[in-house]
């Protein structure tokens, strides 16, 4: 069997990450929609995990009437980011070696 190399492990564990915070981010959209959720132990971690990166963006983008489109920007954004930074630890990576 291959042996598996400690960048690939690397990269792996980023990607999953990111796709985490990804998910955390999707059912902290979903979860305000429901203020049982809001209230809830997991709810308020969520939030505390989340709202740091999303307040970013509801400094620059407006609540359109009662519609908050600044977390869908924030989501998208984020998939970027995370895509860009894989990337350039993928390339770091592979420069060094490992």
């Amino acid at each position: 069997m291959g042996e598996i190399k400690l960048g690939s492990t690397l990269f792996l564990i980023g990607q999953y990450v990111f796709e985490a915070y990804h998910w955390l981010i999707l059912i902290s959209i979903f979860g305000s929609w429901l203020p049982a959720f809001q209230s809830s132990k997991i709810g308020m971690w969520i939030h505390k995990l989340v709202e740091p990166y999303l307040i970013f963006f509801r400094r620059f983008i407006p609540p359109f009437g009662p519609i908050d489109f600044s977390p869908i920007i924030a989501l998208f954004a984020f998939r970027y980011l995370s895509a860009f930074a894989l990337e350039g630890l993928r390339r770091s990576l592979n420069f060094i070696g490992v």
